[in-house]
Parts: structure tokens; sequence; C-alpha cells
């Protein structure tokens, strides 16, 4: 079959026409059936070449797909991860693993019993920024980690839609499963353990409903360690304007502090500094910045496909793990108040 794999996509929102799809394209793989209900969805598809099917069965039907990018509202994701073991394909599903974690303890059931290639969409492990980031800990350029710091966060009222006509289904308990903490603190959580080579054990949150006027969380604060003793702390937001700095990790140690700016997200780019503990002076660290996140995880999974050698950077258990830590961060939470009336952003 060569380098190139032929891919399939399981709903064809926004992430996946704008970010998946040019991503399979730049890898040098191909974009061969797309699974949508919607017509539209379906037409999307056709333009770019891909076979569009109604449902799921038949993409599953199609023999030259062998990897299924899954990218339906989270409450979807286990029929299509079991369906798709069961048939043999390789699967990338997107994060969170489901809505629910007894559908992700299913899912990883699935994969487990079926041998099927599995994971977890976490492209931010993929960041040409954030593994340089790992490297430098890793080569002991901090010294002693103590914390990690993570900002992500943006606007996300009810009415946002990246695709007219398409309803806001990440502001739905029961498509979503939650709110800003559902979506956006998986990556924090996972990029800790991916930075660390350790996951976060301890957890604890408060979530609120502050700014938005729907039900679901629309900020949340994390606080977590590490076995080791690393803490982390991470603040998620659907509350804050996007022309706000809103993106932001940091790592100390006792040697310095790994800043890096704007590289969390689907896009390429942004900055990463070192400051160093013994003299405060700042120095830039150089990385690609051409290549996206969504690029290199395509190129990674690609890889890992072929030779299995690989596979074990890819795993159902270790994201289960982190779809648990969400469990429990919610639980933690005290019921927060709901919003009186929405806040628009500053102009």
């Amino acid at each position: 079959m060569g380098d190139s794999i032929g891919w399939g996509i399981v709903g064809f929102g926004w992430v996946a026409r704008d970010f998946m799809a040019p991503a399979i394209r730049e890898a040098g793989h191909r974009l061969v059936a797309v699974c949508d209900p919607g017509a539209e969805a379906r037409d999307a598809a056709t333009t770019l070449g891909a076979r569009a099917h109604a449902d799921l069965a038949g993409l599953i039907a199609e023999p030259e797909v062998e990897a299924v990018y899954v990218a339906t509202p989270n409450h979807l994701h286990r029929g299509a991860v079991e369906a798709l073991a069961a048939s043999g394909k390789a699967i990338l599903c997107e994060k969170p693993m489901a809505a629910a974690l007894d559908d992700a303890e299913a899912m990883a059931a699935a994969v487990a019993r079926t041998g099927a290639f599995y994971g977890t969409a976490f492209d931010q492990r993929h960041h040409p920024a954030h593994r340089l980031l790992r490297d430098a800990i890793r080569a002991g350029r901090v010294g002693t980690v103590t914390a990690i710091r993570i900002v992500y966060a943006c606007w996300l009222d009810r009415a946002w839609t990246a695709i007219p006509g398409q309803a806001n289904w990440r502001i739905d308990q029961a498509q979503a499963g939650g709110g800003a903490l559902m979506d956006l603190a998986p990556h924090g959580l996972d990029l800790t353990d991916f930075l660390l080579d350790e996951p976060i054990l301890d957890i604890t949150a408060l979530t609120q409903a502050r700014a938005q006027d729907y039900a679901v969380d629309d900020g949340a604060l994390l606080i977590g360690r590490t076995g080791s003793g690393v803490l982390a702390s991470l603040h998620v937001a659907y509350n804050c304007p996007d022309a706000l700095p809103r993106r932001r990790l940091e790592i100390a140690g006792t040697k310095g502090l790994l800043v890096a700016q704007n590289t969390m997200g689907q896009e390429a780019g942004g900055r990463v500094t070192f400051i160093d503990g013994a003299t405060g002076e700042s120095t830039p660290l150089p990385f690609d910045t051409e290549a996206s996140p969504f690029l290199e995880q395509v190129r990674a999974f690609g890889r890992s496909l072929r030779d299995p050698a690989g596979r074990d950077a890819w795993s159902a258990a270790r994201d289960l793990h982190t779809m648990r830590l969400l469990a429990r961060a919610y639980a933690a939470s005290p019921s927060h108040r709901p919003a009186p009336s929405p806040v628009a952003p500053a102009a």
C-alpha cells in the first residue's frame, strides 16, 4: 500500500473540514470517504473528491479506507469506535473519548477485545513547540520540574457556529458531556502527561457558569499532582474574549522557566522562551513554526499504522485515565450558579 494512507472521516464538521482534511492532504495521504447524516456535509466531502455516505456501514465497506478519524459530537464516539474496531480499521477518535465515562470504558474494552489500532486525537502532543518543551525538560534545562501551568481559553457563546446552519452541540450536556472543562481540559491533562512522562494522579476542580447563557460550565480551574509531586494548574474557559491573551503554557523548575505562548490550538506557530533561573535572562527557542499539530498527528498516526513498533505511543488505557480525571474533576466541583444573563465580549 505504500506510505500513503487511505482515510475516512466520520462527522464532517468544522474541525474535520478546516484542519483534518487539509492535514491528510499535506501529509501525502488520501481522503477516500466521509460519513455524515447531513446532506450539506456530504456535498462538502464530494467537492474534495471523497465518496460520501449517510451511514457508517457504507464507509466501513470502503476497502481503500485504512484509518478513520472520528469527529462526531462526543456522545456518538462510542458507537462509531465500537463498529470500527470490529471492522479492523485503525481509529483516531477526537477528544474527549466520549461524553460519559462508561462509554469511554466500553470503547477501551472494544479496542482491547478486537486488537484494533486506536488513538485519541490529542493533537497537542504533536505540536513542534510541545515536542521541543519535552526535549528541554528531559535534557534538564529547567532542573527539577516543580509545576506546570496552562491557560487555554476562548469565547464560545450560544450562537457560535463555524458552519452556517449547524447547531452548537458543544454547549449541550447530552451531546458534549459538559462545557469548557470537558472540551478544553483534556488537552491540558494529556499534555501534562506528555511533557512530564507521567500522568496526573490527584485532581480537583471548580467550575463556573458565569458569562454565557447556557447550562454547561463556561469556565473551570483544575489543580492536580503527578506521582512524583509536580503540581499542575489548568484554567480553561469559554468566557474569554478571543482578542485577549488566552493560550499560555509554563513549565517551572529549579533552574528556570519554559514559556510557550499561542501554541495550544489547532494551528501552527507560537513562541517558546526559556527564562534562566540564575540570571533571569530570556532566550527564544526555535522550532518548526510551519507544521500544524494536526499535520504532525496525521504523519505520526500513519507511521505507526505502517510500523506497529511505534504504536506504543498511542494508548486507549492512558486516554481512559484522562477521561477518569475529567469525571473526577466534575465530581469535585460544587454546583455552579447559572448566569443571570449573557454578557457580550468587548468590541
